[in-house]
């Protein structure tokens, strides 16, 4: 069994951004700017947009972080999000999920500038990936990609199965890695002997969000296996899968954390770099 090391991939992409980011500046005299806007007080969120404003500064990036209180209407966000789309030292806008009950969170990813929607949540560029075009992609499935290719891990013709149907990561995983050109299956709670499905991946994502949902039986030997869960069970970070039983069988597996976590925020900042280019012709 090998352990998919994200902190380490994750470094790697950091390295490539910053020197990109340094040459732009010495080329342009410009630097990628990315906005985080960030509702209420939610504490994993709260630390999230800290550890993104770090390495922002890491990569040399501008970072502007707008802390809005919890009662903020959805006027005023729109009003904010208009501001940053016409911004020219801003190419990257991400707006912290969950938003507050009071605010229709399509709505607002809906209004970001496409070419500025560094979640790749937007519906334009939903559909220039299903379309199978080069768009800016949503940061986990992506950085799932990476961590495969990174570890030479051969895609095309395997038959890959993912448990979950987000559009934050299940959805998009598929569309990726059809593009690879694996067979890809996507299951959720209402699928048939899900047990069954799952053991006849070559590749198996877990996207479900319940500790230890994924088990020994459910894993067929020398299967690749990505845990995407990040689950707080007794004060611990724990993934979808039952790591110990599982590790036993699998090829490869990402433990948690430390697995696809590093790799999101990676690619975040991959995905700014891209945007600054597009916007201003790189």
């Amino acid at each position: 069994m090998q352990l998919i090391d994200g902190k380490k991939v994750s470094g790697t992409i950091k390295e490539r951004v910053a020197a990109r980011v340094q040459e732009l500046q010495s080329k342009t005299g410009k630097v990628p700017g990315l906005a985080v806007v960030l509702v209420g007080e939610d504490p994993a969120s709260a630390i999230y947009v800290r550890n993104k404003n770090k390495i922002c500064e890491q990569m040399g990036f501008q970072s502007f972080t707008h802390n809005l209180p919890a009662d903020t209407g959805e006027s005023q966000l729109l009003a904010l999000v208009d501001e940053l789309n016409r911004d020219p030292a801003v190419d990257g806008i991400l707006v912290q999920l969950p938003l507050p009950q009071q605010i229709n969170s399509q709505r607002i990813l809906e209004a970001i500038d496409p070419a500025k929607d560094v979640d790749g949540f937007h519906p334009v560029n939903v559909g220039h990936l299903a379309g199978g075009h080069k768009t800016l992609v949503p940061c986990t499935p992506a950085g799932i990609i990476e961590m495969l290719d990174y570890y030479k891990i051969d895609i095309e013709g395997k038959h890959a199965v993912i448990l979950g149907r987000s559009n934050i990561v299940g959805k998009p995983m598929a569309f990726l890695l059809l593009q690879r050109n694996a067979t890809v299956t996507i299951c959720h709670s209402r699928t048939r002997d899900l047990k069954t499905m799952a053991r006849s991946a070559d590749i198996l994502v877990a996207a479900i969000g319940r500790p230890g949902f994924v088990t020994a039986d459910m894993v067929q030997k020398g299967a690749v296996v990505i845990d995407v869960g990040i689950n707080r069970v007794d004060g611990k970070l724990v993934g979808d899968v039952a790591f110990d039983a599982v590790a036993k069988l699998a090829a490869y597996i990402t433990p948690v954390p430390g697995g696809v976590g590093p790799m999101t925020i990676a690619m975040l900042m991959q995905n700014t770099v891209t945007a600054h280019e597009r916007i201003h012709n790189l």
